[in-house]
């Protein structure tokens, strides 16, 4: 598996995100949305650094800087839609 920049500190939280995406039935509607804007991650990470100080008064700044590491990565965008979208862990 191949490790992308911040993933230990997203993974728990996109766990939580996929696990409610799977109960709402949202996982397809979800995925396709972000293949279609996989493309655009790097323009959003640097979206992310430009908006960092606005967006440090509502989050931390760091949670926004691992964000923004994760959409520069390469395929960074795919693992962030396939921790959203894989398999239902609670089904297993």
């Amino acid at each position: 598996m191949q490790r992308y920049p911040d993933a230990d500190r997203w993974s728990d939280r996109l766990a939580r995100w996929s696990r409610r995406l799977h109960t709402l039935h949202l996982t397809e509607p979800v995925g396709t949305l972000l293949a279609a804007v996989e493309p655009l991650g790097p323009l959003g990470a640097q979206m992310l650094w430009i908006a960092q100080p606005t967006l440090g008064l509502f989050v931390p700044r760091e949670d926004v800087a691992a964000l923004a590491r994760l959409l520069e990565a390469p395929e960074g965008m795919a693992w962030v839609r396939e921790q959203l979208t894989g398999p239902d862990d609670e089904s297993q």
